[in-house]
C-alpha cells in the first residue's frame, strides 16, 4: 500500500476523532473534525451499522494514521509485540511511542508527526551525539534527542516549541528549551497514554 498523500482532515474525519495530522490547525476553528462531525464522501452522513471485523479494522488504521505508520510496518510493530513479554496490545503501543518522529514530537520540537519525520529525514536531530535521520529509530531510557547547531534558528521548530503549551510535555520526558535537547527519563506506562485507543480490538484483529 502506497502512503496516502491526499488531506489529512479527511483521514480525522473518517476516524471521527482528532489525529492531530495537521499540527496548529487542529487547535483552530478551521479544524474539520469540529465543522464537520461525520466520515467524508456522499454517504459520510448515513448511518451504518457496523460488523465486528470493521470495528477491529477501523481502530487499526486510526492508530496507523496516529504514528504515521505503513501496513506492512504496523504488523511487523504487531509481530514483535506479541514475542515480547507482558500484553501484546500495551507492547504494541509502547513500541509506536518509542520511534523517533513520535519523540521528537512529544518534546515539542514539531507541531505533528510528519513535521517530525520531514526534520529528521533532513539530518535536523542527533541521539545520544550521533546523526540519526530514521523516523522510526527506537528510543530506549536515557537516550538524549538534541537539535544540530546549524538547526537551531528555524522558524518552525521555535515556533512548535512556544505552542507546546496546548499539548503539553509528557512526564516521561525531560526537555531543555535552552540548549533545545531532550531526554527519555522513562518509558510511558499504559495509563499516561491518553488518547482513546483500545488496542486490544487490533489484537483481535490480528489474530483472526
Amino acid at each position: 500500500m502506497a502512503r496516502y498523500t491526499g488531506p489529512s482532515c479527511r483521514l480525522c474525519r473518517r476516524e471521527r476523532l482528532k489525529l492531530f495530522l495537521k499540527g496548529e490547525r487542529c487547535y483552530s476553528e478551521k479544524c474539520a473534525v469540529d465543522r464537520r462531525e461525520y466520515p467524508p464522501g456522499q454517504h459520510g452522513q448515513n448511518r451504518k451499522k457496523f460488523s465486528d471485523y470493521e470495528i477491529q479494522l477501523r481502530e487499526k488504521q486510526k492508530v496507523k494514521r496516529i504514528y504515521g505508520v505503513m501496513d506492512k510496518q504496523f504488523r511487523k510493530y504487531f509481530e514483535e509485540a506479541s514475542r515480547q513479554k507482558g500484553i501484546t496490545g500495551e507492547n504494541l503501543l509502547l513500541i509506536l511511542e518509542r520511534r523517533l518522529d513520535n519523540m521528537v514530537y512529544r518534546m515539542g520540537f514539531a507541531s505533528s508527526r510528519n513535521e517530525a519525520r520531514q526534520l529528521i529525514k533532513h539530518n535536523h536531530f542527533g541521539v545520544n551525539g550521533r546523526r540519526v535521520n530514521v523516523p522510526s529509530f527506537l528510543l530506549k531510557t536515557g537516550d538524549v534527542v538534541e537539535l544540530k547547531e546549524k538547526s537551531r534558528n528555524i522558524a518552525r521548530i521555535q515556533e512548535s516549541l512556544e505552542g507546546v503549551s496546548r499539548r503539553s510535555i509528557p512526564r516521561w520526558l525531560e526537555v531543555d528549551k535552552d540548549n533545545l535537547r531532550g531526554k527519555v527519563i522513562s518509558l510511558p506506562a499504559r495509563e499516561e497514554l491518553t488518547m482513546p485507543i483500545n488496542e486490544h480490538l487490533i489484537v483481535e484483529f490480528y489474530s483472526k
